[in-house]
């Protein structure tokens, strides 16, 4: 009988060693096949729908707004103001200078000649003479003088290309100086990935580069082609390698649309893909050579290859200047090129690689301007874009905040291409789901332009939980249609007083990898920056008069 029951004990002891060992066989193996990208997606769908699953969200009753009427996109520009003079007038008689930001920044080449060219006494027919310098970025300085808005004496903009296009047309602007400092546009790449590419393809050109973003060997960000001068140099300089001959033609254009299918994104500023690039999300990134040789930490870590046409920083006559005006441009303009003043311009940065020359032949104004048009066709390549907007309706909103959010939304969604899918989420206490995902058509603005509408602000601050539910309703849009990519917005004050802390989700959004947008309304912007800085977006201060301005730069960059 005891010898029974000791048999009965080692058999149990066996069995409960054998269904172990089974189970941690089934557990060791269960990941077996999957990569560790499949397994951290796994992972963090399951806690997604852990943190979605403990909330209440609310989903309204979407209803069109009879009083909307369908708005054609037009360009908002930004009031003057927003770009003050960086270097007065100092005299009756003056001309007044747009300048890109590299060389009139603070402490900036342009800017110090400025104020030396006012300092030396020029005078004009026994009068003295000054200019005055905005510091204005080439592109908006474009839609300034195009939109014949805000127009300037002189504009300097980093390179030719803005010049050409606005000849084109039909604006009266003419050359003053072809160069005042010599630049350059290219792409610094990280010294591993370029070591790589090296020894596989021997000396690196912009053609290595561009047919390596084909083949998806590398990982390049480049700037808004519609705004910025690197990303449009970048884009001509894409569409010239895949037929110089044709490159607006069918082979091109479809080319394009492979070459944005593997680029991870289009940056809405340098200093959002600086950070991205930096923080080990690309291999390389599009920049200008002034920048990366006055930059050690580009240099110590890039490798810079140019490519496109030269950033010689020209200057061009706008309109018919009076005879006064005409001659202090063109005094100016040799005060820029005086010994002197080229000497201040090479210290800072400029004429490095001087003697590189254009290989490709140079676009004119009205091929510029249909790439940009092809470019904002095919900027998604062959996916789509689904993007959800999270709204602050909490009582911390009310007032000025939430006129702002309201006016900001519905400008906003003037911008959005009606291909992209769009939803609506609000927040105070508990999450609503004012406006399920859909094709941004006109049924769809108009049930968002009431949501917009309805709005009320009161009680309390549930952000994290809005962004957790947001991120559902795109994760699930993805499950649906996994050809999409998408983008999250959240319009707030960032005072979050209610439901889950940022420390409860910040795995979370990094595993998701679903860039977050942030616009802050009189807000905690350190929080919000905290929170986009994960997976490379941006915050935006909407306390600003030209965050309409920017919201449609994000927009025709992404959207």
């Amino acid at each position: 009988m005891r010898k029974s029951k000791t048999n009965s004990v080692k058999l149990g002891l066996i069995a409960i060693v054998v269904f172990g060992l089974i189970f941690a066989v089934v557990s060791a193996t269960r990941d077996w096949g999957k990569s560790q990208d499949a397994i951290s997606a796994e992972t963090s769908l399951k806690k997604l729908n852990q943190l979605y699953g403990r909330l209440r969200v609310d989903t309204l009753n979407p209803r069109k707004d009879e009083a909307f009427i369908y708005d054609e996109a037009v360009t908002v520009l930004p009031d003057l103001s927003e770009y003050p003079f960086v270097v007065n007038p100092a005299t009756a008689h003056f001309l007044t200078v747009y300048a890109c930001t590299e060389k009139a920044g603070a402490d900036s080449w342009m800017a110090d000649a400025a104020e030396r060219f006012n300092q030396s006494g020029a005078e004009i027919d026994g009068n003295p003479v000054s200019v005055g310098i905005r510091a204005v970025p080439s592109g908006l300085g474009a839609d300034f003088i195009a939109a014949d808005k805000y127009k300037p004496d002189v504009y300097a903009p980093s390179t030719q290309l803005w010049g050409d296009m606005l000849i084109s047309k039909g604006v009266n602007a003419h050359l003053i100086a072809e160069r005042v400092a010599g630049n350059v546009a290219g792409v610094a790449l990280y010294n591993k990935k370029y070591d790589e590419m090296t020894a596989k393809h021997g000396s690196l050109s912009a053609k290595t580069i561009i047919d390596s973003i084909l083949s998806g060997e590398v990982q390049i960000g480049y700037t808004n082609p519609l705004s910025s001068s690197e990303g449009l140099n970048f884009v001509l300089t894409a569409l010239f390698t895949f037929d110089e001959r044709n490159p607006l033609g069918d082979g091109s254009i479809s080319q394009l649309r492979t070459f944005q299918d593997n680029i991870r994104y289009v940056s809405y500023n340098v200093s959002q893909l600086r950070n991205s690039a930096q923080g080990g999300a690309l291999d390389g990134f599009v920049t200008d050579y002034q920048l990366y040789t006055t930059s050690p930490e580009l240099v110590s870590a890039y490798k810079f290859i140019p490519f496109g046409v030269r950033h010689d920083h020209p200057l061009y006559a706008i309109g018919e200047l009076s005879p006064v005006k005409k001659q202090i441009a063109e005094a100016f303009a040799a005060f820029c090129l005086t010994e002197d003043s080229q000497k201040a311009a090479k210290d800072r940065g400029f004429y490095g690689l001087d003697d590189y020359v254009l290989t490709q032949t140079k676009p004119d104004g009205t091929t510029i301007l249909q790439a940009q048009e092809a470019w904002k066709k095919e900027k998604n390549g062959s996916s789509d874009l689904t993007a959800v907007f999270v709204a602050d309706v909490s009582g911390s909103m009310e007032g000025s905040p939430l006129l702002k959010l309201k006016a900001s939304l519905n400008r906003a969604a003037t911008f959005i291409d009606m291909n992209t899918n769009v939803g609506l989420v609000t927040f105070s206490d508990t999450v609503s789901v004012a406006l399920p995902i859909a094709k941004f058509d006109q049924d769809q603005k108009s049930y968002f332009s009431n949501a917009v509408k309805s709005m009320r602000a009161g009680g309390g601050t549930a952000m994290f939980d809005a962004i957790v539910v947001a991120q559902k309703m795109l994760m699930d849009a993805q499950a649906r249609n996994p050809n999409t990519k998408l983008m999250l917005f959240v319009l707030t004050d960032g005072e979050t007083n209610r439901g889950y802390e940022f420390r409860e989700v910040e795995d979370l959004i990094r595993a998701l990898r679903i860039p977050i947008y942030t616009i802050g309304y009189e807000a905690d912007i350190e929080i919000l920056e905290s929170v986009s800085a994960i997976n490379e977006a941006i915050t935006m201060n909407a306390d600003t008069d030209d965050v309409i301005y920017k919201l449609q730069s994000l927009f025709n960059a992404q959207m």
